[in-house]
């Protein structure tokens, strides 16, 4: 590490937290975690860590992202959830990377290849999302009859993905019921993992009695989905409509609050690089954003919205005290600070003192978003029992 500017990805608090949900949720077979963009940012370094609290099944976007997620780990059963090109599927039988079948056609191409050696496959259903996914159910049908004929193919999985949270809509009942109508003619219990759901499904509805997979993205994460209920007079009311808007749309139940204790893992750092005076009434950054009212003094710090840190970040700590960030660069944010701050100093963006639920209310983006623009010439150092280790991009 050169600037001193870094994340922390506690491993620890990835292991507890899939303990947690397991403790919590414990009826499921398959708890499949969703590692896709290098890990939701924490890094494919830090999978291991999810293995051990008890994922056992991993899912990644890409054949990319299958084959880095090798270099950690080459043994826990691994899909690809969207489709490959089938000039590539001799990389997915050599590294035992299941795939994604949407269509018919796809499946039928694959049926004529001359394969080694079997290759696992998870027939992906379109049951709302019109993105991914069989729509037609003599499809659907037509194509497990040529998986049962090919004795290279094996059929792993079958799964969708719910559009809507399933809250006060009944789009999410409609999505279940097109699976049920799509597969009623299939013996769903033939096939080993049948998986439709994903965190928000996991804690929002009771367990889908034909499923005995989840995909567990966000929340292996550290964030538990949970909705404070209102108990004040105007929020008894709010339920009391929303529970009659239910009723006569035939949402099923929902389950809003949940007992998750979860631990964020990720936490954002840098250090002072310089610290300076400025004179009442002068400017502070580019196109003058900051005008000071008195001396006062400001201190740089190397991170950036290259790295995905904006002036809209608002705050910063330094010794477990805010200071606000008034201006910002591609590279540098300057932060109006007391003479109390010195070069070198440990500087938090989010972690302890700022935490990621609050950071996230303030700039109005979710948790996803946060980490994607974390970007990767952020080295990650990784925590565990034992020492810290630094991977760099």
């Amino acid at each position: 590490m050169y600037r001193k500017t870094f994340a922390e990805i506690n491993h620890q608090n990835l292991t507890d937290n899939i303990k947690e949900i397991k403790k919590e949720y414990p009826n499921y077979k398959y708890y499949i975690g969703v590692v896709k963009n290098n890990a939701y940012h924490h890094g494919m370094k830090s999978i291991n860590a999810l293995k051990e609290g008890g994922i056992n099944y991993f899912a990644v976007s890409s054949l990319e992202e299958a084959l880095d997620l090798r270099k950690y780990n080459t043994d826990t059963p691994t899909m690809i959830l969207e489709p490959i090109e089938l000039e590539s599927i001799y990389d997915c039988i050599n590294n035992n990377i299941a795939i994604t079948i949407e269509n018919l056609k796809y499946l039928q191409n694959l049926d004529h290849m001359d394969l080694p050696y079997e290759i696992k496959v998870h027939l992906k259903l379109d049951t709302g999302m019109n993105r991914l996914g069989f729509k037609s159910q003599s499809e659907l049908e037509k194509a497990i009859e040529i998986i049962k004929e090919n004795k290279k193919i094996f059929l792993e999985g079958i799964y969708t993905h719910f559009a809507t949270s399933g809250i006060n809509d009944s789009y999410w009942d409609s999505q279940k019921n097109k699976f049920e109508e799509l597969t009623k003619n299939i013996d769903l219990e033939s096939i080993p993992i049948v998986h439709l759901g994903r965190s928000l499904t996991l804690v929002n509805h009771p367990q889908i009695s034909f499923c005995n997979g989840i995909r567990l993205g966000i929340i292996m994460y550290g964030f538990s989905q949970s909705k404070k209920i209102d108990k004040s007079f105007k929020g008894k009311l709010r339920a009391i409509k929303q529970q009659y808007f239910k009723k006569r749309n035939h949402i099923s139940e929902t389950i809003l609050e949940n007992n998750l204790t979860l631990k964020t893992a990720f936490g954002l750092y840098s250090h002072v690089l310089s610290v300076r005076k400025v004179i009442k009434n002068e400017f502070v950054g580019y196109n003058a954003q900051y005008k000071v009212t008195e001396d006062s003094y400001i201190a740089t710090i190397p991170i950036g919205y290259a790295d995905g840190v904006e002036k809209n970040f608002g705050y910063v700590s330094i010794n477990h005290k805010k200071y606000p960030i008034v201006a910002d660069s591609m590279d540098m944010i300057m932060v109006l600070v007391d003479n109390k701050i010195k070069e070198g100093m440990l500087v938090e963006i989010f972690g302890n003192d700022i935490k990621i639920s609050e950071l996230t209310k303030k700039i109005g983006k979710n948790a996803y978003h946060l980490f994607n623009q974390i970007q990767n010439r952020v080295p990650r150092i990784h925590i565990t029992e034992d020492n810290k280790e630094e991977t760099k991009y």
